[in-house]
């Protein structure tokens, strides 16, 4: 399973992290590990093209950790969106991804 933890400072995304393999698929045919990847990376990529210092990610075999560094209203939208998406996927795979808020 894929456990996606999101932190929240002052109403702002703080930070998240995903770990885990969603197993729905065997490896390099798993659509639930691909949509996360997916929806994850272009949300940092995007944030980061708005502002280079805005996220700190790192992506290390099957873990990414993300820390948000400016808390802007733009930037969190970017997560924000991140986050809905995940969460539509979270309802038609939820035996392959949970989200946990803290």
């Amino acid at each position: 399973m894929i456990k996606v933890k999101i932190n929240y400072k002052d109403n702002f995304v703080n930070g998240f992290k995903i770990s885990g393999h969603a197993n729905y698929d065997e490896h390099g045919k798993d659509i639930v590990c691909a949509s996360v990847s997916s929806i994850v990376i272009t949300s940092i990529n995007m944030a980061l093209s708005l502002d280079e210092t805005s996220v700190k990610a790192s992506d290390k075999s099957g873990l990414i950790e993300t820390n948000v560094l400016k808390q802007d209203e733009i930037i969190n939208k970017v997560f924000v969106n991140m986050i809905n998406m995940l969460e539509e996927l979270e309802k038609d795979y939820s035996k392959n991804i949970k989200i946990i808020k803290e």
